[in-house]
């Protein structure tokens, strides 16, 4: 892949091939960041587990305490009271059948959280086909099917992150944004490498976390310092 020369210029600036304790690995990052916007900074985590047998998955989510940096969208598809707290609580959407008719009929995924209680889940069934290749279908797992649904709101916009295992076995996620500064982007750090390892399957063998590394939107990777075999 061809890179540009801002991102080359980037890669010179430090050792690519050394392996950074978490502090120096988000202070380099920021450093290096060149982007004209805020840059994203993302984690991307390759385990030693077999993704493909059904006791080696690894999923979860956490909140992170500086949040992601990001104002995101959240739909609730809910009736009743449950429709009525999630419009208390900040929903930026609350519907039901509306909402379905919207989405079947006009595509419309305005939203980056969808949330739902478990009876509507039949319904939302419907609208699967749309959501779940966007990465908006709701689910238990990542807690965006319950019925308290005014925390599920504060936890969207507080800051929660998923984290799961793709077919390669790697898990990839964000951290929050460059303009957070090193100490607080290696705090959301710990928070979510302390759950990966904490979701270490049983069935897994040898080394768990095979490498960590980080990076801006823009930005090469830096390789972070393994913390556990």
């Amino acid at each position: 892949m061809k890179r540009g020369k801002k991102y080359l210029t980037a890669e010179k600036k430090f050792d690519s091939k050394q392996q950074f304790v978490p502090s120096e690995a988000f202070k380099t990052v920021c450093d290096i960041a060149f982007a004209k916007f805020d840059e994203t900074v993302e984690l991307h985590v390759r385990l030693g587990v077999d993704g493909r047998q059904a006791d080696q998955q690894v999923r979860g989510t956490v909140v992170l305490p500086h949040g992601t940096g990001k104002t995101l969208k959240v739909l609730v598809i809910a009736k009743g009271d449950k429709a009525d707290e999630a419009t208390k609580a900040g929903a930026d959407f609350v519907g039901a059948e509306d909402i379905i008719t919207k989405i079947t009929a006009n595509n419309w995924l305005d939203f980056d959280v969808c949330i739902t209680t478990p009876d509507m889940m039949g319904m939302i069934g419907r609208v699967a086909k749309i959501l779940g290749p966007k990465g908006l279908m709701p689910n238990p797992k990542s807690g965006t099917v319950t019925t308290d649904v005014a925390k599920a709101i504060k936890d969207a916009k507080g800051g929660k992150v998923e984290y799961r295992l793709d077919k390669f076995n790697n898990v990839h996620t964000i951290l929050g944004k460059v303009s957070f500064g090193a100490d607080k982007l290696t705090e959301n750090y710990n928070t979510v490498i302390n759950a990966i390892i904490k979701a270490k399957p049983q069935a897994s063998k040898g080394t768990y976390l095979k490498s960590v590394t980080i990076n801006s939107t823009m930005g090469p990777g830096v390789k972070v310092a393994q913390t556990m075999n």
